[in-house]
């Protein structure tokens, strides 16, 4: 949608994507999954004009949740995360503190005044989601152009990361855009109905298939 802003920053070792999003006719964003490189994040705000106004979590990994106390220290901003993300991670609790703002599933966030939602897909962690802003899917782990998160780390659980693929994301529609925590495609933002054209894990047609593909040994 032309009336919504996205700036996709790429931060850290581990090729991770860090987003700003908001609708293009505010000053508003959220920043979603700030880590690596706080300053490179205040520094497209400023280059853009726009104001922090909350920080959203897709899930407790370090790689995704770094930059929170630094992000923290220099802004008075709620912290987003789904409620079982919260019940499951003592480190998330940690990093955020009196900021975090648990969620259930499917809640909406106000920014700039237009609805965002937080629908949670678990799977790569029993919190993990993505936003929903408009038609911008940005889902961290749960999902990428290529591939799907790892689900034998931690508070995994294939089953449910099936449930999340077939049940959830299968119902956004096919013109939102994909906007994943990590580059690991030879495109950085891809339309869902490519994704689940070309995207393996969208193709099983049962649980026992996919849960099979997905904890196959790792070379």
């Amino acid at each position: 949608m032309d009336s919504l802003y996205v700036r996709q920053l790429k931060l850290g070792p581990m090729d991770n994507f860090v987003y700003l999003v908001g609708p293009k006719d505010s000053a508003e964003v959220l920043v979603v999954d700030p880590a690596w490189d706080v300053p490179a994040i205040e520094k497209a705000l400023v280059e853009d004009g726009k104001r922090l106004v909350g920080a959203f979590v897709s899930h407790c990994h370090g790689d995704h949740t770094n930059g929170l106390p630094d992000l923290l220290s220099r802004h008075d901003v709620p912290v987003y995360a789904q409620r079982a993300e919260v019940d499951f991670s003592a480190d998330l609790r940690e990093l955020a503190g009196g900021a975090l703002r648990p969620l259930g599933p499917g809640d909406a966030l106000t920014v700039g005044g237009r609805g965002f939602q937080a629908l949670h897909t678990p799977g790569h962690t029993p919190g993990s989601h993505c936003l929903l802003a408009q038609d911008a899917l940005v889902s961290g782990d749960t999902v990428f152009i290529n591939g799907c998160g790892r689900c034998d780390l931690r508070g995994g659980d294939p089953d449910a990361m099936y449930r999340s693929l077939s049940q959830v994301l299968l119902k956004v529609p096919d013109s939102t855009r994909l906007f994943p925590g990590h580059d690991y495609a030879d495109v950085p933002v891809a339309a869902m109905s490519d994704v689940r054209q070309h995207n393996p894990y969208f193709a099983f047609p049962d649980v026992a298939s996919f849960v099979a593909y997905r904890m196959r040994p790792r070379r």
